[in-house]
């Protein structure tokens, strides 16, 4: 699901359904927060990998290991996520398992590195958590990612004021971002809406 067919989602369930409990808006801003995370993982595996194969050189001077030209995708998702899945927790994060695979002033990295969409990251991930698990270490998280003393659910706190939109705003605006910079090649698999 892309960020259009989220913010479709959301608009649509609270128009279809105007008398949904608040326990039920809530549910409907945590699933677009948890496919909002998806979206945007996909994004950067998509960007990484094709950054990867458009010029291994990168790979081999973060890794010291020569790769050829060019090599089959799956092949580089393998290398990057193994038998596992690509996540992040948080801006930070992101850009450190960027710089495992691609040189530091690599345009990838340095737009994730970007201070204006640190928060979003940072919110995205910590809420998308506590979304999904509900424990106590994810509303730790969330709590510290928000900036606030108390959080009653993730889709309480995203439905208000515009804060799901304001996140997936900086998200879109950082694809752009991506966009702008990315090669050709690259550029087609830079799709967040």
């Amino acid at each position: 699901m892309e960020a259009d067919e989220i913010r479709n989602f959301v608009r649509d369930m609270l128009e279809l359904r105007p008398r949904l409990s608040a326990q039920y808006q809530n549910w409907i801003y945590e699933q677009a927060v948890i496919r909002l995370y998806r979206a945007f993982e996909n994004l950067i595996l998509s960007c990484l990998i094709a950054a990867i194969n458009n010029d291994t050189r990168q790979l081999s001077d973060v890794t010291d290991v020569h790769f050829p030209k060019h090599l089959n995708d799956k092949v580089f998702r393998y290398i990057i996520v193994g038998d596992g899945h690509f996540n992040f927790r948080g801006g930070s994060d992101l850009v450190g398992k960027l710089k495992k695979f691609l040189l530091k002033d690599h345009y990838l990295v340095e737009e994730v590195a970007e201070q204006t969409c640190r928060q979003a990251l940072e919110r995205l991930s910590a809420l998308r958590n506590y979304a999904a698990h509900d424990s106590e270490t994810s509303k730790k998280r969330a709590l510290k990612a928000v900036d606030q003393k108390k959080i009653n659910q993730a889709g309480a706190w995203l439905k208000s004021q515009g804060r799901l939109e304001e996140i997936m705003d900086k998200l879109d605006k950082l694809a752009n971002r991506i966009y702008d910079r990315a090669p050709l090649l690259v550029a087609d698999k830079v799709r967040l809406r």
